[in-house]
């Protein structure tokens, strides 16, 4: 591979020396003596690495690393200093630099960083086309590339991963793409949704039994840990897992063997795992409810999965493909989009992610009936009051005179913060009881509220579910 590389360094004979010896590889090098000089050569054209000083005669090179690193081609940055300082080669790691030299050194220990680098975007780019074979994950916009990229570094390797996001976003569907991309793509993925097992329940689904292990096992039953040797074990809402079992299913980690309810004898079962959640698992280490020596060992590779909101350019392509979906699996013509209702989609927060999308998407289809065109009107009433509300209270701000009462008739701020809470929770629970028709579950999924902590919201603001 072949590599364009840039030097900002205001020394020239280092310069010169460098650029020699990268050339002498068979790279494209390029020098500036100025950061506004290197600006200037990062924009007219694509350089996949930066060597970059950090006392420049114009500016500071760590501050310059963010402008480099934000350009089309991304280049992997490694600063250079003379002055071995430990708060910058802080800032340099953080700031998203891949390595940072002490001058002096050698040449040979000056190109080692680019070597190591470009073996590390060889094999990133060999992931990603590897991970492109999954066809069920829609979005072409920064952040879910972002996110596809991690996917693809998570389905070369055999490493356990994390993947968190809201409820909502698709973290099986990454799971399933890690899977599916990976080595282990023709064994077992199996799926263990914690959130829908009991404690009791936990334990034989995971180890499973012998026969006679406990009253009403009247036969033995495989585990679903044994289920998954060879392949995938995936546990859905990993923060669900009681705390009894998680030492348990630690060691199970650590060691493939175990032993089923019931049974004298030790059962090996060699399963990469894959865990997702919605919750924050080291919040959740800090208040006890969670293992950290668990999370450290289920966290090896991390994948976030982007809320909708933070991806509002990929709304349009999400629709386009259920729309089409919806339409033939019914058997009728593909309903187009006027442009009005495609807007609504992109102004829209949409707190229960890709589902709620989907779901607003099969409404809207139902409410067109035969309408050859979608628009706005056909969307559930939830989301067009959301919206108009919104847009009221904008021109309203818009208009208001920013004018300042005398402090005597100021209310106080706790309960002018009280005020707005309790405004805001009213209408949030009465939108969401409205989309969700009052199910119950499907409330708690887009929202994030245990069941007893909803109850307990509706009966405060007097909500009928």
């Amino acid at each position: 591979m072949k590599a364009n590389v840039l030097i900002i360094d205001d020394e020239k004979k280092l310069c010169t020396l460098l650029s020699r010896k990268i050339e002498g590889m068979g790279h494209r090098v390029k020098y500036a003596l100025t950061l506004q000089e290197g600006y200037s050569y990062s924009q007219a054209q694509p350089f996949d690495f930066v060597y970059l000083d950090v006392h420049m005669p114009d500016g500071n090179g760590l501050e310059a690393i963010s402008k480099m690193r934000e350009n089309s081609s991304k280049p992997e940055v490694i600063i250079m200093t003379g002055a071995a300082e430990a708060a910058g080669a802080e800032l340099a790691i953080k700031s998203g630099a891949w390595d940072y030299i002490i001058k002096p050194s050698s040449l040979d220990a000056m190109v080692l960083p680019l070597i190591r680098a470009l073996e590390c975007r060889q094999a990133k780019t060999i992931s990603k086309q590897t991970v492109l074979k999954s066809t069920n994950i829609i979005g072409s916009g920064k952040a879910m590339q972002v996110c596809l990229e991690k996917v693809a570094h998570a389905a070369g390797s055999d490493a356990n991963v994390l993947v968190t996001g809201e409820t909502g976003t698709g973290k099986e569907l990454i799971s399933l793409a890690v899977h599916e991309n990976s080595r282990l793509a023709a064994k077992s993925f199996v799926v263990v949704d914690c959130a829908a097992l009991s404690a009791t329940l936990v334990e034989s689904m995971l180890f499973g039994y012998e026969k006679g292990a406990y009253t009403g096992a009247d036969r033995s039953q495989a585990g679903l840990i044994f289920q998954a040797d060879g392949g995938t074990l995936f546990l859905d809402e990993i923060g669900e897992l009681p705390l009894t079992i998680q030492k348990t299913f630690l060691r199970v980690l650590q060691e493939k063997r175990f032993r089923p309810l019931g049974s004298k004898v030790e059962i090996e079962s060699n399963f990469r795992l894959i865990a997702a959640t919605n919750r924050n698992l080291e919040q959740m280490v800090e208040e006890g409810a969670f293992r950290s020596d668990l999370l450290f060992r289920i966290r090896t590779v991390h994948i976030e999965v982007p809320a909708l909101r933070n991806r509002l350019e990929d709304v349009k392509e999400l629709a386009q493909y259920y729309v089409s979906k919806l339409c033939k699996r019914s058997g009728i013509e593909l309903k187009d989009f006027s442009p009005e209702f495609i807007d609504v989609l992109q102004s829209y927060s949409w707190p229960g992610n890709v589902r709620e999308l989907f779901n607003a998407l099969e409404r809207s289809m139902s409410a067109a009936s035969h309408d050859p065109v979608l628009y706005p009107q056909h969307l559930p009433t939830n989301i067009r009051v959301n919206l108009a509300v919104k847009s009221i209270g904008k021109k309203k701000e818009s208009k208001k005179e920013q004018t300042m009462e005398p402090a005597a008739s100021l209310p106080k701020l706790s309960d002018l913060r009280d005020a707005a809470i309790s405004e805001t929770e009213s209408k949030y629970l009465k939108q969401l009881m409205a989309l969700c028709a009052a199910d119950i579950k499907m409330a708690c999924n887009i929202s994030g509220l245990s069941r007893s902590r909803l109850y307990e919201l509706l009966k405060k603001y007097e909500i009928k579910n």
